[in-house]
């Protein structure tokens, strides 16, 4: 569905003076009045939708233990999460100008392979019509717009969630409780549960239906941070809980009935994959285990068979001028949905198409790149060896020898290898575009 032009609504402009009085009044209003005492002894075994929550238990008590390996991975960790406690939180309504809609509450970015073709002038503010060139990403997409702010609420609500459960160190819990309360549950600074206005065009379109994957590349790690908190942090109140899951909700209402979210699930390449996979966790993470389990079973037919070749290769994204992060990119989203698939019954990496593809023959496809052992044969802008190795590692753990045999071979990403510490496939390079 074509949407209406972006150009008059963006310009009106919007007023941040007032906005910031009332974020500091919202900051200190957010706190909880009664937070919960810490529990006793370690966290609960959370009830995650992706990770396997029985895992990461084992793993504390390892760590517990004294376990070399995870101690080192864990300094890796609280690594990252240490930096982002000085940072947020951050709220859809802090841009400079609102959606098309007028609401600052609405999420909003910018298409980013998408550039000017004319110069800038008081008549054409623009520089348009836009251009696609695939691959090249636009720098004024992170000015302006949500996207930027919703990449480090996502990663910094994991990270954060993460070591509060290895360390037990509060300040963890707080941070990450903060950033997610600010982002989606207080009234003053919430987004709304919708994606109306993802990755416009100036002079287009307001929004399109492939923005959803904004949020499906990564918010099923955020519904993780939210199980991992609800294990006993401290800071996560049942209030919040209760909340969280009314917002997630509606975004999976929104997301089965929308427009743009039927056209999302109709795509035949990695954002059909992600629409899946994003699919699926939010309605494990609600109580409806019967959606979730269908659309991993219905992945199978819909999904693997079209998408994975005979040799495993993915035509889809080998076209691509990034075809190397690509194909990382829909591996991740098979593999955890995958992991979902686990904790419902259904076993994706087991299915074997007409022609033999499936989940095993696409990493294999990967490996001798993943590995070193022969350079990647496809175009690719911008190779990053190591974005492959959670991938790798997911294939090792369901059991596939070769994958087995390549993780020492392995590149380790920048801030180290956490798979010990968060069992589920990320994509280890630039998810921007």
């Amino acid at each position: 569905m074509r949407a209406r032009s972006f150009t008059r609504s963006f310009t009106r402009s919007f007023v941040r003076s007032s906005l910031g009085a009332l974020l500091a009044a919202v900051t200190l209003a957010a706190v909880p009045l009664a937070a919960p005492a810490a529990a006793a002894g370690p966290p609960a075994v959370p009830d995650t939708v992706v990770l396997d929550g029985q895992r990461l238990a084992a793993a504390r008590q390892r760590l517990d233990k004294g376990d070399p390996r995870l101690r080192r991975a864990l300094r890796d960790l609280t690594a990252r999460a240490d930096r982002w406690l000085g940072q947020g939180p951050w709220t859809v309504v802090d841009k400079p100008r609102p959606a098309p809609g007028g609401d600052p509450h609405d999420y909003l970015s910018q298409a980013p392979y998408w550039w000017p073709t004319a110069p800038r002038t008081p008549e054409n503010p623009w520089g348009c019509p836009y251009e696609q060139r695939d691959g090249e990403r636009n720098p004024e997409v992170d000015t302006g717009t949500d996207r930027r702010d919703l990449e480090n609420v996502f990663d910094s609500a994991y990270e954060l969630s993460l070591a509060w459960y290895y360390t037990g160190e509060r300040k963890y819990a707080e941070h990450a409780a903060t950033v997610l309360r600010t982002w989606f549950l207080d009234p003053a600074t919430r987004m709304n549960p919708r994606l109306d206005h993802g990755q416009f065009i100036p002079c287009a379109y307001d929004g399109r239906a492939i923005g959803i994957i904004d949020f499906s590349q990564s918010y099923t790690s955020v519904l993780d941070a939210q199980a991992i908190l609800a294990a006993g942090a401290p800071a996560w109140t049942p209030t919040d809980r209760a909340r969280m899951t009314d917002w997630n909700k509606d975004f999976r209402d929104w997301l089965t009935h929308s427009d743009f979210g039927r056209q999302e699930s109709a795509a035949k390449n990695n954002h059909g994959t992600f629409y899946d996979l994003q699919l699926a966790a939010l309605a494990l993470a609600t109580g409806d285990e019967a959606l979730a389990r269908k659309t991993v079973r219905d992945a199978r037919a819909l999904r693997v068979d079209p998408q994975i070749a005979a040799d495993g290769s993915q035509p889809q994204e080998l076209g691509r001028t990034r075809s190397w992060h690509y194909s990382t990119f829909d591996l991740v989203a098979y593999a955890r949905l995958a992991d979902i698939g686990r904790h419902v019954g259904v076993d994706l990496w087991a299915h074997r198409g007409p022609a033999g593809q499936g989940l095993v023959k696409a990493v294999r496809y990967l490996l001798p790149a993943a590995t070193g052992e022969r350079p990647w044969a496809h175009p690719e802008l911008d190779f990053r060896r190591y974005a492959a190795t959670d991938v790798v590692h997911a294939a090792a753990d369901a059991g596939d020898r070769a994958a087995k045999a390549a993780v020492p071979e392995l590149a380790a990403p920048p801030g180290g290898d956490l798979w010990a510490l968060r069992p589920a496939a990320e994509q280890l390079d630039s998810i921007a575009g």
